[in-house]
C-alpha cells in the first residue's frame, strides 16, 4: 500500500487547466490500523494559513477492474455479494493487485478467477481514483476482447458469484438507464463502450 499512488499513471488535465495545488506539507504520519487487507493512516499536515490539521487516509492496494467481451460479442458479468451493504449486484469481474503483480498480470488473473474466461486481447482504458477523498486507492480499467471460457470459477470463500454472459446492447441499457450500482463497473463500462464506439 504505497502512499505514493500509481507509478504508471501520468496526471491528466488540458493546457487551460489552472495550476495544480501544491501538497500540504506532512509533518507526520501515524499508522492508525494495519491488517493485510487495509490500513489507516492519521497525517499531521500544515494547512495554507499555517495552521495545523489532521487527515486521515484509507490505503488499499490498487485494484484491477476488466470488461469481458466475448467472442461471440456478450459481456461477461457476475451477479455478486457483497456484504459491506448485504446487496447482490451486476458487476464486471474486479480486484486488488497482488504484490509484484503487474496491471495486465493482475486483470487477467482476475478475468479467469471470476469468470473462467481468458482473453485473446487486452487493452488497457484509462484508470480512475474512486474514493480519492479518503484514499490513494486507484484502480487500473480494462477492455478484454476476444473471450473464450477456458476453466471452471476460481473463488474466494467470501465471493458469492454467479456469471452470466449478457448481450452489449442490453448492458449499454442497463449503464445508461442508471442500473448499475457499482461504480467501479459503470466507469469501467463507459469507458469500454466510448472504446468500442471509436473502433467500429
Amino acid at each position: 500500500m504505497s502512499p505514493d499512488g500509481p507509478q504508471d499513471e501520468p496526471e491528466r488535465g488540458k493546457a487551460d487547466d489552472p495550476p495544480a495545488f501544491p501538497p500540504f506539507e506532512v509533518l507526520a504520519t501515524e499508522r492508525v490500523y494495519d491488517s493485510p487487507w487495509c490500513a489507516l493512516d492519521r497525517d499531521q499536515i500544515r494547512l495554507e494559513d499555517g495552521t495545523e490539521g489532521e487527515y486521515h487516509i484509507f490505503r488499499i492496494p490498487d485494484a484491477v477492474v476488466v470488461v469481458p467481451v466475448t467472442e461471440d460479442g456478450d459481456i461477461a458479468m457476475i451477479w455478486q455479494h457483497r456484504h459491506p451493504h448485504g446487496r447482490s449486484h451486476w458487476e464486471v469481474p474486479a480486484g486488488r493487485m497482488n504484490p509484484g503483480e503487474t496491471p495486465a498480470e493482475a486483470a487477467h488473473r482476475e478475468l479467469a478467477e471470476e469468470t473462467g474466461h481468458h482473453a485473446g486481447e487486452l487493452v488497457a482504458l484509462p484508470g480512475f481514483f474512486p474514493i480519492n477523498g479518503i484514499s490513494d486507492h486507484f484502480a487500473h480499467a480494462f477492455l478484454a476482447l476476444d473471450c473464450a471460457p477456458t476453466g471452471e470459477l476460481d473463488l474466494d470463500a467470501t465471493e458469492r458469484i454467479v456469471l452470466r454472459t449478457r448481450p452489449l446492447a442490453e448492458v449499454r441499457a442497463a449503464l445508461e438507464g442508471g442500473e448499475l450500482a457499482d461504480g467501479f463497473s459503470a466507469l469501467a463500462l463507459f469507458q469500454a463502450f466510448t472504446h468500442l464506439d471509436a473502433r467500429a
